[in-house]
């Protein structure tokens, strides 16, 4: 549309718009933040099948900046692995009354070592990548050199990027392993996020784990030891009141700061 185009609307329609406007009670924000305190307490409700395994695909679209896959997801449906899941988790109660149990863990491989993979998912099956995003993730592995005889272009290109941070802000790209298992961490968060808002929009609660044993949890589920245990994720319907213990509020002046 051009500026032409676009029509203004009147005082009376500008008022009639806002008019028709959602409103939205100050007071709902405060039960909801109330009934997040603490750990949630789940009823006997089952969760269709059909319903979690939307949930946890919606957890593969959380977004991150180079488009590899740096988490996997396990759906524990075992009752006996549930169990011993529900041990190595500090909020057991919410754990052992879960409908479900889901671990999110960060892949801590090279970036070289994830651009090789998703290459090779998609030039492979049925549903082969067009070859434009295959082009693509072939482009940004030799982007990130850290290892091997090609280590030095790595550790030239920190410098490069120090040097040019110093005149103007530049955007820190995941260049050293540490860098990447950050990386691959707080993407990893981002997808807990989906799946918990996903499950909540169908009506069911959630309780991310407040405390794990990530070495038990790491050898039950089989997995590397430099793997990283992210987010432990209970889902089920919540009971009634539906909080395990309440929170202390701490004084506000001394953890909230204004910069």
């Amino acid at each position: 549309m051009s500026p032409k185009e676009k029509t203004i609307l009147s005082e009376e329609q500008t008022f009639t718009y806002f008019e028709k406007a959602p409103t939205i009670d100050p007071g709902e924000f405060q039960k909801v933040i109330d009934s997040r305190r603490s750990v949630r307490v789940f009823d006997d409700t089952k969760i269709p099948e059909d319903i979690v395994r939307t949930c946890i695909e919606n957890g593969l679209l959380a977004p991150n900046s180079s488009n590899l896959q740096p988490w996997e997801i396990y759906w524990v449906s075992s009752p006996e692995k549930k169990r011993e899941l529900a041990r190595y988790c500090l909020s057991q109660i919410a754990a052992n009354k879960a409908a479900e149990l889901i671990v999110l863990v960060a892949r801590t491989a090279t970036w070289r070592q994830h651009a090789r993979e998703m290459v090779t998912l998609f030039t492979s099956g049925p549903d082969k990548a067009p070859a434009m995003a295959i082009a693509y993730y072939k482009k940004i592995v030799p982007f990130v050199y850290t290892q091997g005889f090609l280590g030095i272009l790595g550790f030239l290109k920190r410098i490069a990027f120090f040097v040019k941070g110093l005149s103007s802000p530049v955007i820190r790209e995941p260049v050293t392993r540490a860098h990447l298992r950050t990386w691959a961490i707080k993407t990893t968060a981002l997808a807990a996020e989906n799946i918990m808002l996903s499950f909540r929009a169908y009506g069911y609660d959630t309780c991310p784990m407040e405390g794990y044993d990530s070495k038990r949890i790491k050898k039950l589920l089989g997995l590397p030891r430099d793997s990283a245990v992210v987010m432990v994720i209970a889902a089920g319907k919540r009971t009634e009141g539906g909080i395990y213990g309440q929170r202390i509020r701490y004084d506000s002046a001394r953890f909230i700061k204004k910069v």
